[in-house]
């Protein structure tokens, strides 16, 4: 069993034959237990994967990566590219993949952009996310996008092998310490019960506010005067618990506030 690694950084496109995989733990990949997951229940052979695409720029991460699948999955033709371009290249020519697994983080794209462009263009080919990120939000996003999974570099490997074996089997991976990712996180509960305490000329204004408009706009657009937006933007500012209107529209894009939109 080896460990997987974090998505990132380094070198070219190969085909390896499972046979000839070498076992590796690259450098900085935590072996942390998951919750009840001591021993793996997935490795009686029953789920297949033959092929499988890994997009990630580190060697060493692709290593341990290959290690686990090889070990794994009997007679699962690996294949691997540093960077989207040369993923996208090899999808052109074939795309009767089982599984992508695509680092958070390569370096020819910006975030989540290569997660969207693969399931554009490949929308029945599940794209799972590996990252030492393990933040909420990104989660959510990744979600949103049409991730079939995320897997945080900090699972221990038998938790790894888990992840695959249900994603192949169809199922949407989450590892158990992430709790209910699809949910609102705390903080972005305490923001929806703020912005829900404004009166609806004070979420008229936010929503003007979103857009970008300036207090002179505002009041010309509601037909009031310039004392009235600033009396309701001090009490938009006070409710959010924030002192800037730049705070305030990163709150309420934090929530996708759109409510009450004026025409």
């Amino acid at each position: 069993m080896i460990v997987m690694g974090r998505g990132n950084h380094a070198g070219h496109f190969s085909a390896t034959p499972a046979a000839t995989m070498r076992l590796a733990t690259p450098p900085g990949l935590a072996d942390h237990p998951v919750r009840g997951q001591e021993m793996n229940p997935y490795m009686d052979g029953d789920t297949i994967m033959e092929r499988v695409l890994i997009i990630d720029d580190h060697p060493l991460v692709r290593d341990g990566l290959r290690s686990v699948i090889a070990i794994s999955f009997d007679n699962c033709e690996i294949l691997e590219a540093a960077s989207l371009e040369e993923a996208m290249s090899v999808l052109e020519k074939q795309d009767n993949f089982d599984l992508i697994l695509l680092d958070l983080n390569i370096p020819d794209v910006r975030r989540l952009d290569g997660l969207r462009l693969l399931r554009a263009r490949f929308p029945i080919l599940p794209v799972v996310m590996v990252s030492g990120a393990f933040d909420r939000t990104v989660v959510q996003e990744a979600l949103a996008a049409g991730a079939a999974g995320f897997i945080p570099k900090s699972l221990k490997r038998s938790g790894i092998v888990e992840a695959l074996h249900r994603i192949v089997a169809g199922e949407i991976y989450l590892p158990e310490s992430m709790g209910d990712a699809t949910g609102p996180s705390p903080e972005e509960d305490d923001i929806v019960r703020r912005i829900d305490s404004l009166t609806p000329q004070q979420r008229t204004v936010l929503v003007h506010l979103v857009r970008g408009r300036l207090n002179k706009q505002i009041a010309h657009d509601l037909g009031v005067s310039m004392t009235t937006i600033k009396a309701h933007v001090s009490a938009i500012l006070q409710k959010l618990g924030v002192f800037s209107r730049t705070q305030a529209v990163i709150k309420a894009n934090q929530v996708h506030f759109r409510a009450d939109e004026p025409n």
